[in-house]
């Protein structure tokens, strides 16, 4: 299947590995279906990309890359949602976003509404939490502590 992409242009993707997001993601609740698309030399990060809509796309990546472990609790309506998939079948994501403040832009991850992908029935959902309690985990491997 061929889709159009703003950023890669005509994309070729596997209808198998189309990720739908019943409820689709805060703000864009109308695009319910997106693959992940992941550039040579991109190293851990991944682009979600609406098929819904060509020019909506979004950098995530996995949160232990950035030293955040998720403890994260599934209600029965978000457990049914997912099909209730097994711990070891679902991928834990942050959104990253564009942050400015003082004159400078940095990219930050959503902590508090990471990406919830059951990788074998391919649905998703995005866990928006009222309060975020990461597990961080902050290491210095340039010096012995």
């Amino acid at each position: 299947m061929k889709i159009e992409t703003y950023l890669f242009g005509a994309v070729d993707i596997d209808p198998e590995k189309i990720i739908t997001f019943p409820n689709g993601l805060v703000g864009f609740e109308s695009c319910k279906r997106y693959t992940l698309v992941q550039e040579e030399g991109a190293g851990t990060g991944f682009t979600l990309q609406s098929i819904d809509d060509p020019a909506l796309a979004f950098q995530i990546v996995d949160p232990t890359t950035l030293g955040f472990n998720y403890e994260l609790a599934l209600t029965d309506a978000e457990s049914a949602l997912l099909q209730s998939p097994a711990a070891e079948d679902v991928a834990v994501m942050q959104v990253l976003y564009k942050k400015e403040g003082e004159g400078k832009a940095a990219i930050a991850p959503n902590l508090r509404a990471p990406l919830l992908i059951n990788l074998q029935a391919k649905l998703g959902l995005q866990k928006v939490m009222e309060t975020c309690r990461p597990n961080v985990t902050l290491s210095n491997l340039a010096s012995a502590v």
